[in-house]
């Protein structure tokens, strides 16, 4: 089975690439999602988040305060790493386990859409993998929209995200998100059909 990454920074519109793919059927991970569900209560993280990031972090119920945990990590390049560290590895367990569901299911190939995909251990396991692009202040409209939050924050999260520079190296295709959702689903339609070409080729 083919495994594709699909990665991107903050309000690139990879999600809506996604539910594209979906549509047509294939089977997709949302490794953002799994990133989210390793830090409902429960989790195995979350205490070694209160360790480092303080008892405060967590609501008396064991709901994690979401936003004053990434003020806390994204503040400093020491906090973000140790996020990364500790969310990591429970993160890849899950995608792997999905990944053998869509095997065992007899699919030929699965996706898997995830922010961080680059410079983690999953890097090597993808076959391909697709960048998606905007513009840095259509990213901006996208995140501030999305999330409810100022255009100064949303900056300082994309800033604080993989340069572009970076994600462009590891890529094996960039598809530039600047139009419509019609074009990017024309251009994803239009890589699935380069693969199949491959596959067939």
């Amino acid at each position: 089975m083919k495994i594709i990454g699909i990665t991107g920074r903050s309000g690139c519109g990879k999600s809506s690439a996604t539910n594209f793919l979906a549509r047509q059927g294939y089977p997709c991970i949302d490794a953002d999602r799994i990133a989210r569900d390793v830090l409902l209560p429960g989790s195995p993280c979350l205490e070694k988040l209160q360790a480092y990031f303080g008892q405060d972090i967590l609501e008396a119920d064991g709901t994690l305060k979401r936003r004053l945990l990434a003020d806390r990590a994204f503040a400093t390049p020491e906090g973000t790493r140790v996020l990364t560290e500790i969310t990591q590895p429970e993160i890849l367990r899950r995608i792997e386990e999905r990944l053998r569901q869509a095997q065992a299911s007899g699919a030929g190939m699965a996706f898997v859409d995830g922010a961080v995909i680059v410079g983690t251990p999953f890097e090597s396991r993808c076959d391909a993998l697709v960048l998606i692009t905007a513009p840095y202040e259509t990213s901006v409209q996208r995140i501030c929209a999305r999330d409810g939050i100022s255009p100064e924050m949303a900056r300082r999260r994309l800033d604080a995200q993989t340069s572009l520079d970076t994600l462009r190296a590891a890529a094996t295709i960039e598809i530039v998100n600047d139009g419509t959702a019609e074009q990017l689903e024309n251009k994803v339609e239009a890589y699935l059909e380069s693969l199949g070409k491959e596959e067939h080729g």
